[in-house]
């Protein structure tokens, strides 16, 4: 097994979450979809989850996650390098949220942009990071940030939208030091594109544009008394086939997300075996519990999601942060922070915690 070839490390410096106050419970959940409140709890695995209010925007809860990673530790104008990799829904759209995040956050000194791969862009922004670290000297302070509210996208009514109805609103900031410990490892990553459009807000685009212009403008002339009537289109997040879906998707998933954990490990030059933390996106504790089996590792070696919900990329980060508060992660233990996106992709980076 060849170990990866070392240079400066690009290390995590600290961690920043912000959680919006509102919380939904897995009974209001079950109130506005209709399914009982024990299958919400055991099938869907969900406990809680958190939700943004009106002022809780996607940038400014992102800016309140950076204060939160870096305070103590350096100053704004002191950031070199941002990258936004939350959600594509925020506060406008097509926009630069990441240079609304660098001028709210005062990061004035700060190269931003953003990456977008749905809920596996925690991992590869890691990576991405990294690279530009390693590449351009200058840049020894690195931010990574990332927001959502996806829920408000959601249609409890929906039946198809189902498998999203554990998507919660929050944030996470990450700081990366040149030179520093908890050492950024390696990557795996798998994308299997014929799950492309299953999800998506179909009714936004190019794709539907001129037809949704069209109805817009007939619900309009309708509001005025003129003609027309029809409808505005969905504008929620939506499943095309649901059942079709999870067929495709029950016979792969499971086995991808083993294959870039191992795949994370041994590119990093660790045995998978050696792995002692995962840090997981929002899953069932059954399927955690699978993965974890497959590694000779126990739950006290991860974090359950099941009182936050998923909050998009941010998952892995949070569960990084929560499971430093309980104690789960030791100098020297290989992490393995683990991410998944609908489209489909499957992404795992390696971190060597400590010296």
């Amino acid at each position: 097994m060849a170990k990866i070839i070392r240079t400066v490390p690009i290390g995590i410096r600290s961690i920043g979450v912000y959680y919006p106050d509102t919380v939904i419970t897995s009974q209001e959940i079950a109130e506005l979809s209709g399914i009982p409140e024990t299958v919400i709890k055991e099938k869907f695995g969900i406990e809680a989850k958190r939700k943004a209010q009106a002022e809780d925007t996607v940038s400014e809860m992102c800016v309140k996650a950076a204060r939160d990673c870096i305070a103590g530790i350096l100053a704004p104008q002191e950031i070199d390098l941002l990258i936004y990799h939350g959600s594509e829904f925020r506060d406008y759209y097509v926009y630069n949220c990441s240079a609304q995040i660098q001028h709210k956050l005062g990061a004035v000194n700060a190269r931003s942009f953003e990456v977008h791969n749905l809920c596996s862009s925690g991992p590869l922004a890691l990576q991405l990071a990294k690279s530009l670290m390693l590449v351009h000297p200058e840049i020894k302070n690195a931010l990574l940030v990332v927001g959502t509210r996806e829920s408000d996208l959601i249609d409890y009514r929906n039946e198809r939208a189902r498998f999203m109805f554990n998507f919660a609103d929050g944030a996470a900031a990450c700081l990366l030091q040149r030179g520093y410990a908890n050492e950024i490892l390696a990557t795996e990553m798998i994308t299997d594109g014929s799950f492309a459009v299953d999800v998506a807000v179909h009714s936004i685009g190019n794709v539907n544009y001129p037809n949704q212009l069209r109805l817009e403008q007939d619900f309009l002339q309708a509001e005025q008394g003129k003609a027309g009537g029809e409808n505005v289109g969905y504008y929620g997040l939506d499943v095309l086939d649901p059942a079709d879906m999870k067929e495709r998707l029950d016979s792969v998933s499971l086995a991808n997300f083993i294959k870039v954990i191992r795949g994370a490990a041994e590119k990093s030059g660790y045995n998978a075996q050696e792995i002692k933390f995962l840090a997981p996106i929002f899953m069932k504790n059954s399927i955690l519990h699978h993965i974890l089996s497959q590694f000779n590792m126990t739950p006290e070696q991860s974090f359950i999601l099941n009182n936050f919900g998923h909050i998009q990329s941010a998952d892995a980060y949070i569960s990084v942060y929560e499971g430093l508060k309980l104690g789960r992660i030791h100098d020297g233990d290989l992490v393995v922070m683990l991410g998944a996106g609908t489209g489909y992709s499957w992404a795992a980076t390696a971190v060597k915690w400590g010296d």
